[in-house]
């Protein structure tokens, strides 16, 4: 088996070869932070994908992908004297280590609701040292991805909010503000043009509603959505080959 430093050597060699002015890629040469973001979104969807199709051969290959990304970022910042990949590495231990004290520090938690109660306090110390280097005040929200797929973002921000006292109830009061959602928008269909803000806004709610919902049932909206989008392809990709089948009927 190779040596996994070796091997990390070898891709940031690769990948400052890639950014070089003269000899380099020219595309590679001319990213910058802000242009890389919708291939690093991308490549963490691909991931995504091959962990639920079970694909763990092409999985291996779109880790790999994602890994660019890391590594261009780290280049890009060593331009800048401003990081490169080993303070992103030694950043990540060093992270790894603070927030499991029960695996590295013999802290102990009596269960699992413990356990999570003292991570989502550590990652709040780590937001108000943030806001405290940069001078500021730590907002409840900080650090919640714009970037997100809008489900996803849903429930941690509820999952945030509660942790101060809002967002609260049950799944049937979530359940019951879908249907009062879903009501309003029936009542808004054959509204005139002019409206049309007023049901996007009612449908957003009930988006967001249902993402509450799932949150309190303990299921993943956005992998939820994702599984219900990938039957509706299947099944029509399945209606599509049959119609094209010799003798079938339309």
């Amino acid at each position: 088996m190779k040596d996994t430093g070796e091997s990390v050597s070898r891709l940031l060699r690769v990948v400052a070869r890639l950014r070089d002015p003269e000899n380099g890629c020219p595309w590679d040469a001319a990213q910058n932070f802000n242009s890389i973001v919708p291939h690093t979104l991308e490549e963490a969807c691909e991931v995504a994908d091959a962990i639920e199709r079970g694909d763990l051969e092409q999985l291996a290959d779109e880790l790999g992908d994602l890994l660019f990304q890391v590594a261009l970022y780290a280049q890009l910042g060593a331009e800048e004297n401003r990081f490169d990949f080993v303070q992103v590495v030694d950043n990540l231990s060093d992270k790894l280590i603070r927030r499991h004290p029960h695996v590295f520090a013999g802290t102990r938690h009596q269960s699992g609701t413990a356990l999570s109660t003292a991570w989502e306090e550590q990652k709040k110390h780590e937001r108000q040292e943030r806001a405290r280097r940069n001078r500021r005040q730590a907002g409840v929200l900080d650090d919640i991805p714009l970037t997100l797929p809008a489900l996803a973002r849903a429930v941690k921000l509820q999952k945030r909010a509660l942790q101060y006292g809002r967002a609260g109830g049950d799944v049937d009061s979530a359940l019951e503000r879908v249907r009062a959602n879903a009501d309003a928008l029936r009542g808004a269909q054959h509204a005139d043009a002019g409206k049309n803000q007023e049901a996007e806004m009612l449908l957003g709610q009930m988006l967001f509603n249902c993402a509450d919902a799932a949150r309190h049932l303990g299921l993943d909206a956005e992998q939820a959505l994702r599984g219900a989008n990938r039957r509706f392809a299947e099944s029509v990709a399945a209606q599509t080959e049959h119609r094209h089948r010799p003798g079938a009927k339309n």
